[in-house]
């Protein structure tokens, strides 16, 4: 079997998230003449915040398990450069794992998700790949997986993260938990998660980024929690060290805004519960538009993102001169004047038809027209939100020839 290509596609470009609470600025703004640096690391006062948000989810770690960075990406590679070894992901998964794993050495493969939830590898999938890699002389070591999936949108239910843990366990696999969307649900009530951390605690490191979801996109800050027993210290330690040589600390300004946000005062938990509303609702919207055109997705559960496969209209698609999907990324972002990433970003087969959409292009491009979508009961039924989804029904049924 193969692992991924050596060469990776481009990334997606990032999104212009939502307006920065005024609570969340003030306390940036205070911390913008502090000139000492933030441990690499992350300094005390930050790593306990840490602990006190995973408390409030779980077991409570203690300050020495954790490390913050900015931005889960050095997070990832200084742990996958501290051991050796084989990299397994999910088919599709998000865009930076697989460079990162190959920016740290290693060889990554990719195992497909179940028809369920995208994030969580099939567990038979799983001991498949662990037992062809291994009869290749590789040695799979770690396991990275999203059960709030970032890419389709979905929550893995928890019998099925249950059975990939076992799977894990038996085959010695240390699981990347990334958990940074765990808490923008959709229907929170409706939707159970569970990690891997609460089933397989000795060999689990939790990762969670807070761009996007406690604060701003632009703003990098993520923290990971290493097991106390098995081999987390260790690779605590190591990537430790790989984040001091790489000088991968936080801006005391974002250190402090994001020591502020863990704590879960009011205004964020608040401002959270409105982003996880805005989501669900203008993502239903969008799968409603794009399922009328023939287009097939997972329903989303959780943050801006869903993930459609546009696979049952390849013959409309093959007349309009697409055929994979890189034609496909091109073409909807042109159609619709916003990036559209297809699913070979995502360790998706070209030729599968499938792209990420996301529903923060929809709200508009700047501060004013996103709070009013925020503050707004439904999102969709707003002018601007309501022509922009017309846009994306006309693209998509244009794309599969019912728009006459």
């Amino acid at each position: 079997m193969s692992p991924t290509p050596l060469t990776p596609p481009a990334f997606p470009a990032a999104e212009r998230g939502l307006p920065v609470p005024p609570e969340l600025r003030e306390r940036f703004a205070e911390a913008a003449s502090r000139t000492a640096p933030e441990p690499v690391g992350g300094g005390s006062e930050l790593r306990a915040a840490a602990c006190g948000y995973r408390a409030r989810r779980g077991p409570a770690p203690d300050p020495s398990d954790v490390l913050a960075a900015p931005g889960a990406q050095p997070l990832l590679l200084a742990l996958l450069a501290s051991a050796g070894g084989e990299v397994l992901l999910t088919r599709p998964c998000a865009a930076w794992y697989a460079p990162l794993a190959r920016l740290a050495g290693r060889l990554a493969y990719h195992v497909p998700v179940t028809a369920e939830a995208g994030g969580v590898p099939d567990p038979v999938a799983l001991l498949e790949t662990v037992r062809r890699v291994r009869a290749e002389g590789g040695r799979p070591r770690f396991l990275v997986l999203s059960v709030a999936d970032d890419t389709t949108g979905t929550v893995a239910p928890p019998e099925l993260v249950h059975e990939v843990c076992e799977a894990a366990a038996g085959e010695e696999l240390t699981i990347v938990s990334d958990e940074t969307w765990r808490d923008v649900c959709h229907d929170p009530h409706a939707t159970v998660f569970v990690g891997p951390a609460e089933m397989y605690p000795e060999r689990v490191v939790v990762l969670t980024e807070l761009a996007g979801t406690l604060l701003p996109a632009a703003w990098p800050a993520a923290f990971a929690v290493f097991p106390r027993s098995g081999p987390g210290p260790v690779l605590r330690a190591r990537a430790a060290s790989v984040l001091d040589a790489l000088r991968a600390e936080l801006a005391p300004p974002v250190a402090v805004a994001a020591r502020w946000a863990l704590t879960e005062p009011p205004p964020v938990r608040e401002h959270t519960a409105a982003a996880a509303r805005l989501y669900g609702r203008t993502s239903a919207a969008v799968l409603e538009r794009i399922t009328a055109a023939g287009a097939l997705a997972r329903p989303p559960q959780t943050g801006p993102h869903l993930y459609a496969d546009l696979g049952e209209l390849r013959a409309g698609l093959a007349r309009r001169g697409v055929t994979d999907s890189v034609e496909l990324e091109a073409h909807l972002g042109a159609a619709l004047g916003h990036p559209v990433p297809g699913g070979h970003r995502f360790g998706d087969e070209p030729d599968a038809l499938r792209v990420r959409l996301s529903a923060l292009p929809f709200l508009g491009t700047g501060d004013e027209a996103r709070q009013r979508a925020l503050d707004s009961p439904d999102p969709p039924a707003l002018p601007e939100v309501a022509e922009a989804l017309a846009g994306l029904e006309a693209a998509f049924r244009a794309l599969a020839g019912t728009d006459t």
